[in-house]
């Protein structure tokens, strides 16, 4: 255990400010979440929907946003500057198109994607309605996330934080006017609720342009400096990034999937305002969780950088107090999530008696397998992935998502007609398996490899 308190506090203030950036930007979700659920179950259930698709762009994000951070803070541990604008401008060229793609299909075919996922035609209503405003918050989401999160790889976090705070109160507000038509405007309903959204990923987008051109000083980003990029270093880019992004893309294909197994079975009208809610509150509580990860691969790729003559020594100390510090928060935050479901039930008062009861019976679920997914998804994303080990991880999860969970919870759903909680389980239980195979990858350290020139 590394006992350096220098350690422990820089460790500390990254995941601190990372989990208050996720708190802020699920707290958009759940703010969301709630007016809407207050209005009606239909419309609820229908912004749940597109939020798949929305969960879908944010997991190619963050495939990519995770490229440019494990580059670029190995080349900051070497205290090489002049490559990072270069590797940002490599992102923002696959993360802009992939949103470019996704913002297209959703707007010239909704219905479609929409009719793959539920089979209440009510539901289906309220959820193209909210869709074919929502999908243009696409583009704007992906470019506003990319620049925030290259940032964080030079250790700048309290931009995003700025940056969710603003788009909360904003979005909060509007909500509040447009969904119920408050203060003389008309109410707009789930249509309301996506044009507030809109509204506040624009001034997202505007507060990091304002940050990059008159704050940061240490890239000293500008325009012509991402487009103008040194195209040497694309190559390493794509290497690092196509696993993580098909990884990352799978996943939320995945979601997709899982929510069109939620959405098809015989209590559908019931199940999937459960699963909406009980997701949104697991994203709340189990931000410390993903700010560690987060953290731990800014750590992991700097000391890699510094101790590139022996990373093995180098990085030993941090990979034994890490992987304690993951397993404990993923305790405490089961605890927490468990104990969260009946005020949360008090809040959405308009839920019927059976889709209280699936609420319940997912959070707790959720509350045994997030201490799985606090460890090792905390160990992949923050230990593998930063070591430049994306194959693994690709495998890995896809393995779990694709040949053991999806098949699983597809046969008890439609085969064996379990309960709805069994097969929600089967949906998460790859957070529980997948601990040995990462805990064993990481003693080996053939995860360590050189990516940067």
């Amino acid at each position: 255990m590394i006992r350096d308190k220098k350690f422990y506090k820089t460790f500390a203030i990254l995941t601190l400010s990372i989990a208050l950036q996720n708190l802020l930007t699920y707290s958009v979700n759940l703010a969301d979440n709630i007016m809407i659920g207050r209005y009606s179950q239909d419309a609820l259930s229908g912004v749940s929907l597109c939020n798949q698709f929305q969960f879908f762009l944010q997991m190619l994000v963050v495939g990519v946003s995770e490229g440019i951070v494990v580059l670029g803070a190995r080349y900051w541990g070497k205290k090489e500057i002049k490559p990072i604008p270069s590797i940002i401008g490599c992102g923002l060229r696959f993360g802009g198109g992939l949103a470019a793609v996704l913002f297209v299909l959703a707007l010239l075919f909704p219905h479609q994607l929409i009719g793959l996922m539920t089979n209440d035609a009510a539901v289906a209503e309220e959820a193209i309605k909210y869709l074919r405003i929502i999908c243009f918050t696409y583009i704007i989401f992906a470019i506003t996330n990319m620049l925030a999160s290259s940032l964080r790889s030079i250790g700048i976090v309290k931009i995003g934080y700025i940056i969710a705070g603003s788009t909360l109160c904003i979005n909060i507000v509007l909500n509040y006017i447009l969904i119920y038509g408050h203060f003389g405007a008309p109410a707009l309903g789930v249509r309301g609720a996506a044009i507030a959204t809109l509204v506040s990923r624009t001034v997202e987008l505007l507060i990091v342009i304002w940050y990059l051109k008159y704050r940061e000083h240490t890239l000293n980003l500008t325009l012509k400096k991402l487009i103008c990029i040194d195209t040497r270093y694309m190559a390493d880019y794509i290497r690092i990034s196509l696993p993580l992004l098909v990884t990352q893309a799978l996943w939320g294909i995945n979601s997709i999937f899982q929510t069109a197994i939620i959405g098809n079975m015989d209590d559908s009208a019931s199940v999937l305002p459960a699963n909406s809610i009980s997701v949104i509150v697991y994203q709340i509580i189990s931000v410390v969780g993903y700010g560690a990860a987060s953290a731990a691969a800014i750590v992991t790729g700097r000391t890699l950088g510094e101790h590139e003559d022996d990373p093995v020594a180098g990085i030993k100390p941090v990979l034994h107090t890490l992987q304690i510090v993951f397993l404990a928060i993923g305790v405490v935050t089961g605890v927490v999530l468990y104990l969260s479901q009946w005020p949360i039930l008090m809040i959405y008062n308009t839920l019927t008696p059976r889709a209280a009861e699936l609420t319940g019976q997912f959070i707790t679920v959720l509350a045994v397998t997030t201490v799985g997914t606090c460890y090792q998804m905390a160990t992949d994303c923050g230990f593998l992935r930063a070591g430049g080990d994306t194959k693994f991880s690709m495998i890995n999860n896809n393995i779990w998502t694709w040949l053991i969970c999806l098949p699983s919870a597809f046969l008890c759903a439609f085969v064996f007609h379990f309960p709805p909680a069994v097969v929600f389980f089967c949906l998460k239980m790859d957070q529980l398996g997948k601990c040995p195979v990462v805990f064993l990858r990481i003693r080996s350290f053939k995860w360590i490899h050189k990516v940067t020139r």
